[in-house]
């Protein structure tokens, strides 16, 4: 019997998904807290864009893919625009 087996010989199986979402909650409730919003902000960081992106990953981990691909294009385009017209100071 190999290490993945459980006693009865059967392939072990972990789901994640509880970890998964406490550490997505976890990120949120981290990215809500104004300290961090403003530190992020200081360095030129939008904390709705990052909170978008942290839904954009949860929907991807959870099997969601159309909404991940809605949440991380928008993310995506907002960052990249930013970018182009400089509405958001380089970072160091």
């Amino acid at each position: 019997m190999s290490d993945d087996d459980d006693e009865l010989g059967s392939p072990l199986r972990v789901d994640p998904s509880k970890e998964i979402e406490s550490l997505m909650d976890e990120l949120v409730s981290l990215l809500k807290n104004p300290d961090v919003v403003g530190a992020l902000t200081s360095r030129g960081i939008n904390a709705s864009l990052a909170l978008l992106a942290v839904d954009g990953l949860a929907a991807y981990l959870r099997g969601d893919k159309q909404q991940a691909a809605d949440d991380l294009s928008t993310v995506a385009e907002e960052i990249e625009g930013r970018l182009h017209f400089g509405d958001d100071p380089p970072s160091a």
